[in-house]
């Protein structure tokens, strides 16, 4: 018969720690399993810091309420074209939520978007939108009205950088488009919009920075920003400003993606697509409102007359033929603007 060598000691330790096994298997089964939730990344532009942050903490609620799963969200804000270029450099953002198409699809050209981003949800893939306008000191003591206001001598504004952020190329185009509908001819406008630059004694990197050169340092005469910038203004610096929409402005529609590269490779599609359509729910369109971002839902809209005037717009793709074509044409090295800048 074959010798068992296993001592009195051994059977004793393996006694034990099938004890403990067993011990630990029983403890494993009454806790609740615990899981962390996955965290998004929502890269976007400089001054919508603040409606993400509320947009966060509405949407973590809903999804826990209706799918039963706690979410991490995280923003990433700076200028819209280097946020944009940072995901392409790696940054591994869930969702991207930017002031124009033209970031987004700068995104979509590396690979890292569908091409048919726009579709793919209602309003041209835009939950909300805003205006080109002007603050100026409170009784707006330069007496500024309009574009052409903005071109006079004397006259010192405040614009954001139109090569690195949308809020200043919104602006850029806006001054542009605004004195062809006023009935300039393109050389005269050309040259408008010429003499409004040359006024501009800094170039901020993001519209929350060119705010802080004009609202905290007091530099310039006008600042040239978003509708939706106005209420952080008044609201950290006090009602010394007055607001004042030119006779005609552009609309900026502010659109969001999923960034398809990114969830795929960490499995979040499911969730950054639903953080994405929420933002058409009623409670996501009010939280707009409180952020001073038009919200899309007519019915929504409709209870804010005041707060929103109604002001004659164009798109981009009206008067510049979409923003690739603008682009092309003003912004790229050597364009329309870096010509402008040269005189």
């Amino acid at each position: 018969m074959p010798h068992d060598a296993r001592t009195p000691a051994d059977s004793r330790r393996r006694a034990l720690l099938a004890s403990l096994g067993a011990a630990t298997l029983a403890v494993a089964t009454a806790l609740p399993a615990f899981a962390a939730g996955p965290t998004l990344l929502n890269v976007s532009y400089d001054v919508a810091r603040e409606f993400y942050k509320d947009y966060n903490k509405a949407f973590a609620a809903h999804w826990k309420k209706t799918a039963g799963e706690d979410l991490t969200l995280n923003q990433s804000h700076g200028g819209s074209s280097k946020q944009a270029r940072s995901v392409i450099e790696g940054l591994e953002a869930d969702v991207i939520t930017m002031n124009q198409a033209l970031d987004i699809d700068m995104v979509a050209d590396a690979g890292f978007i569908a091409a048919d981003w726009a579709k793919r949800l209602p309003n041209n893939a835009a939950p909300t939108s805003s205006l080109t306008v002007f603050m100026v000191r409170k009784g707006n003591p330069k007496g500024i009205k309009d574009w052409a206001d903005l071109a006079k001598p004397g006259v010192s504004v405040i614009i954001p950088n139109p090569k690195v952020t949308g809020n200043g190329r919104y602006g850029y185009l806006a001054a542009w488009g605004g004195g062809l509908k006023n009935g300039l001819t393109p050389a005269q406008t050309r040259e408008q919009v010429q003499k409004i630059f040359a006024n501009v004694p800094v170039f901020d990197g993001g519209g929350r920075a060119a705010t802080t050169t004009f609202a905290q340092r007091q530099i310039g005469d006008v600042l040239v920003t978003f509708e939706s910038e106005v209420q952080s203004i008044v609201e950290e610096f006090g009602k010394n400003y007055d607001i004042v929409y030119p006779k005609f402005t552009v609309l900026a529609e502010n659109p969001v993606a999923v960034v398809d590269k990114v969830v795929a490779k960490k499995g979040t599609r499911k969730q950054a697509e639903a953080y994405l359509q929420w933002l058409w729910s009623d409670e996501a369109q009010e939280i707009a409102v409180k952020h001073n971002l038009r919200p899309v839902s007519a019915k929504i809209l409709a209870k804010y007359p005041n707060e929103f005037p109604k002001q004659a717009t164009f798109t981009v793709d009206e008067v510049f033929g979409g923003w690739k074509k603008a682009q092309a044409e003003h912004f790229k090295d050597g364009g329309i603007y870096d010509q402008l800048l040269k005189k």
